[in-house]
């Protein structure tokens, strides 16, 4: 006999076939969702949320449209995270890692309807994946050893990156802005010294790169505006207790005289406070919270720049850039490591006035200004530029280079359609058309552009089985062009992260036979 119903009220559950199809449509419609943004002539996307102030959010980078997507389709959100993770770990190539996933199981869907079993699917992709990534292997650049070959290897990546994204106007400055502040690093990946203020007003061309710190504060009034030889204290702590707060306490007396008497000791609590921070031996007092009037005057007739209510995120930095700790305690000035620089001073960007540390403990520190004409045009910038100084960053580390525009799908898509003719049995269906999928990545590049995909590949395809070929689609012409003359590259490290999660998301996907939506959970359950 039949159970007739093994879940709660609400549970739903979707088997077999059906719970295939549908985990193959929500892919699907996530990887077409941005296809669009794919490549140099790629769209924008405004994303508008529902909540209150209904924030814009206008742009072109794939995962920052996944991440603020509501899905419900369970496929769709493994598409969801891997493209995070694509934009965590190297930063570029999130679009395209959601459409090679997209167009694996597009594929996959056919040999299913074909009577091919997925995990034979599955051991042809996996084959097909190793197969593409010996192919990719062979064909790296490395000028690690060549400082000048590899400095233009950088420059021509993070061109490549920025013509995707709305600085491609621009982008021989933004370039160069990027790989000046990534070779200040010395290769190391941690991507917090290299500060980003964004500032409305201005070009976008206006935007530079200044060796030092800029903290978005203004110098309180009757304080020196320049310090040479800084001595920086970095504090969180509670400056503001001079007066009695009316709201907070309790305080019973008998005459107002007892009441001038309590502010007095609070007064000499303070100016206590004050002496023990300046004899640290300090010139200059950044702290987190806020100074009253009463803290600062002693400050500025002590000759100490106070810094108030500087922001966690500046603060942080602050500290990590010029070698101090953030304090807040000041009962032993030894144990309390002060911050250093050659010189602190106010600047004007725009109409703003900010304050600047140059000649840092940090070497490696600087801060790139971004100007534009709205804040939505700034968000944007500091995605493009942000994913351009991490694909950079990575690839100080690990230094081999591919060239770009398709030519590395084109690669790995006849290395695998070889290996297909060469395996026996169901398998080979499998292989074949993981080669078919990665074609998808230059047909979309073609497709956006607005030219004959068809043509260009089949163009494409022919070029690459000449030996030595360098071709890629140029979408500024409209024709198949060397990319090695054009300096289109890309990171090796964002093609190899790209390959495999697709493919590890894609097999995931395909090993569902079943789906099981659960019940929420009620109030009385809980009893």
């Amino acid at each position: 006999m039949a159970i007739e119903n093994l879940f709660k009220d609400e549970a739903t559950e979707e088997k077999g076939e059906r719970a295939r199809m549908a985990s193959f449509i929500g892919a699907m419609a996530i990887a077409d969702l941005v296809k669009t943004t794919l490549g140099p002539k790629g769209m924008d996307k405004i994303l508008q949320s529902t909540g209150r102030g209904q924030s814009v959010t206008v742009t072109n980078d794939g995962a920052t449209i996944l991440k603020s997507l509501h899905i419900d389709n369970p496929a769709a959100k493994v598409l969801v995270d891997i493209s995070k993770v694509q934009d965590d770990e190297v930063g570029d190539g999130t679009t395209s890692v959601v459409v090679l996933a997209g167009e694996l199981l597009r594929e996959a869907e056919k040999l299913v309807n074909a009577k091919i079993h997925p995990m034979t699917i599955i051991a042809g992709y996996r084959m097909a994946s190793e197969c593409a990534r010996n192919a990719l292997l062979e064909k790296v650049i490395d000028n690690k050893l060549d400082a000048e070959k590899f400095k233009e290897d950088l420059m021509n990546i993070a061109r490549t990156t920025l013509s995707s994204k709305i600085l491609s106007q621009d982008k021989e400055h933004f370039a160069k802005l990027a790989v000046d502040a990534v070779m200040r690093l010395k290769g190391s990946t941690n991507l917090e010294s290299i500060q980003i203020i964004k500032k409305t007003g201005g070009a976008l061309t206006e935007s530079f790169l200044d060796e030092g710190f800029i903290l978005d504060k203004k110098i309180g009034v009757g304080q020196p505006k320049r310090i040479e030889n800084a001595k920086i204290l970095v504090a969180n702590t509670a400056m503001d207790t001079d007066k009695v707060k009316i709201y907070g306490a309790r305080v019973r007396v008998d005459s107002m005289a007892k009441v001038a008497e309590i502010e007095v000791a609070e007064k000499e609590k303070m100016r206590e406070k004050v002496q023990k921070i300046i004899g640290h031996g300090i010139n200059c007092f950044v702290n987190r919270q806020l100074i009253y009037n009463f803290p600062e005057e002693l400050f500025a007739d002590a000759g100490v720049l106070a810094i108030e209510h500087a922001d966690f995120d500046g603060i942080e930095r602050l500290g990590l850039v010029t070698g101090g700790e953030i304090a807040s305690t000041f009962d032993n000035p030894e144990s309390v490591k002060l911050g250093h620089c050659k010189l602190i001073e106010e600047i004007m960007i725009g109409e703003d006035k900010l304050i600047h540390f140059s000649g840092v403990a940090m070497g490696q520190a600087c801060t790139i200004v971004l100007r534009g004409a709205s804040p939505h045009m700034l968000d944007e910038a500091e995605r493009s530029l942000h994913d351009a100084l991490c694909v950079l960053s990575q690839t100080v580390n690990d230094s081999r280079v591919l060239y770009g525009g398709g030519y590395p799908e084109m690669v790995m898509a006849k290395a695998v359609d070889e290996l297909a003719k060469k395996t026996p049995g169901k398998r080979s269906h499998a292989i074949e058309a993981f080669s078919r999928a990665l074609v998808a990545i230059p047909t979309t590049i073609a497709d956006n552009a607005g030219l004959d995909s068809a043509e260009l590949v089949a163009q494409l395809r022919a070029e690459h089985h000449k030996e030595g070929s360098n071709a890629g689609i140029d979408v500024l012409t409209g024709s198949v062009g060397d990319m090695a003359k054009l300096g289109i590259s890309e990171a090796f490290k964002v093609k190899h992260a790209v390959l495999l999660s697709a493919t590890e998301a894609a097999e995931m996907i395909l090993r569902v036979d079943e789906i099981i939506t659960c019940a929420p959970r009620r109030r009385e359950d809980r009893m």
